[in-house]
């Protein structure tokens, strides 16, 4: 638990898509199934500083993943997470081409210092959650399940984690952000900008 030391075969790399993230691991562990081969560690991550997580966290180049309980609190030793207020759905298509909507993608970004005067930092976290009913498959067996179950599906949440880096135009080595990952995390430098009155 917390160990990052995985041992995958030379040549494997860990670069799961959000869709993999959510249907292959988070909806497994939300289900308490195993997962195989078990990557991804359970990590508190709140008392921890991004800087932090190397050694505790599953590393793959510049981005940490980790699974962790959903919580209010995102208060770190110094500093906090400050969510940037877009939820982007996770779809999945099944074998009938189906578009189901699996999840949802958060951003928060890593702000040193208390609250509400943190300075911003590069450091960008991408939390996965499941939706209520996607960790049990259909509405008959979710029903079912519900009932003879008190298991917290909602509870789980997985983290990825990275530093974004600014300064170097070609960022073949940092993380692969889409266009819409780009608009979501312009949108908080908003908050900055003031207007005339």
């Amino acid at each position: 638990m917390g160990d990052s030391n995985v041992n995958l075969p030379p040549g494997f790399r860990f670069y799961p898509t959000d869709e993999e993230l959510v249907v292959h691991f988070l909806q497994r562990k939300a289900a308490l199934l195993p997962c195989h081969p078990d990557v991804i560690p359970d990590l508190n991550l709140y008392p921890y500083d991004p800087w932090d997580l190397d050694g505790k966290a599953m590393v793959e180049g510049n981005k940490w993943y980790f699974y962790s309980r959903r919580t209010q609190s995102r208060i770190t030793e110094n500093g906090y997470w400050k969510s940037l207020g877009v939820d982007e759905p996770i779809f999945s298509t099944d074998n009938n081409n189906n578009n189901n909507n699996v999840g949802m993608k958060k951003y928060y970004a890593f702000y040193l210092g208390e609250l509400p005067e943190g300075v911003k930092t590069n450091w960008v976290m991408q939390e996965f959650s499941l939706n209520s009913d996607s960790s049990s498959g259909s509405s008959r067996s979710s029903s079912r399940r519900r009932t003879r179950s008190k298991i917290d599906y909602s509870g789980w949440v997985i983290c990825r984690v990275y530093e974004r880096n600014y300064d170097n135009d070609d960022d073949s080595n940092g993380p692969e952000l889409s266009c819409l990952d780009e608009v979501f995390l312009s949108l908080d430098d908003l908050d900055e900008i003031s207007l005339p009155h």
